[in-house]
C-alpha cells in the first residue's frame, strides 16, 4: 500500500497562493484564472505547495467561488482595502494560519521549485532569521517568502501606518535569503497573453521531448 501523501509533507507549514492583485497586465483577467497548458494557473502553484506543505489557501480579492471550485483550497480576502499588494494578502493569510509557518508564491509563477520551503525554512534556522525570502542570485524575489504567523502584529502594524513597500517591512526584520540561483526559472512571471503562449509553447516543447525519450 503507497504512504498517505498528506503524512510525508512537512508539518508545521501552510501555503498561501498570492492571488489578489488586479492583473493590469492581463487586460484584467484574474491572473490565477488564466490557463495554462490545460490548467489554471493557480492550480499549478498550489499543487506544488500542496506537496510541500501541510494545508494550503488563495489569497483572492475577485472570483472567490471560482478559486475554491478549481482548487478545493480556503479562499481568503485581503481585510486591507483596495488591493494594497501582497503584503496584505500576506497578512490575512498569518491570520488565517493554522501553523506556525506560512509560505507565500504568487500564483503567476506557475514553476515552483520542489524544495522551495526546505530551502527558505533552512535559511530561516540557520541564520536565526525573523523570515527568510528567495533570492535569484541577483536580487530578492520578495513574494517567495516564509514568514512565522508571530509576525503578524509587526505586519498589521506597518499597513496600518500607511505602509505598502515589502522590501520596506523586510527591512525592519532579521531577514534571511535563500538562494535559488540554480532555479531561476521558479522566478518567471506570467505577466500578459504573449507570455502565457510562449511558456505553454515551451511546455508543449519539453513533453514532446520527453515522449521521444
Amino acid at each position: 500500500m503507497n504512504p498517505d501523501p498528506q503524512h510525508s509533507r512537512p508539518a508545521g507549514v501552510t501555503g498561501l497562493v498570492l492571488a489578489g492583485g488586479r492583473a493590469r497586465r492581463m487586460g484584467g483577467t484574474d491572473k490565477g484564472l488564466v490557463p495554462l497548458a490545460g490548467r489554471a494557473m493557480v492550480c499549478w502553484v498550489s499543487e506544488a505547495l500542496a506537496a510541500q506543505c501541510e494545508q494550503v489557501m488563495v489569497n483572492a480579492n475577485r472570483n472567490a467561488d471560482r478559486y475554491r471550485e478549481l482548487t478545493g483550497l480556503p479562499v481568503i480576502a485581503d481585510t486591507v482595502p483596495d488591493f494594497a499588494g501582497p503584503l496584505a494578502g500576506m497578512a490575512s493569510g498569518l491570520a488565517a494560519c493554522g501553523t506556525g509557518l506560512l509560505v507565500t508564491a504568487p500564483c503567476d509563477s506557475p514553476l515552483i521549485a520542489p524544495d522551495l520551503v526546505a530551502r527558505l525554512r533552512a535559511a530561516m534556522e540557520a541564520e536565526d532569521a525573523d523570515l527568510a525570502v528567495a533570492h535569484d542570485g541577483e536580487r530578492m524575489q520578495p513574494v517567495f517568502a516564509l514568514l512565522p504567523t508571530r509576525l503578524l502584529a509587526s505586519l498589521n502594524g506597518f499597513l496600518h501606518r500607511g505602509g505598502r513597500k515589502i522590501d520596506r517591512w523586510y527591512a525592519e526584520q532579521r531577514t534571511a535569503l535563500a538562494s535559488f540561483e540554480d532555479r531561476p526559472r521558479m522566478f518567471l512571471n506570467v505577466n500578459s497573453p504573449d507570455e502565457r503562449d510562449r511558456l505553454e509553447a515551451e511546455l508543449a516543447r519539453g513533453r514532446g521531448a520527453e515522449s521521444r525519450a
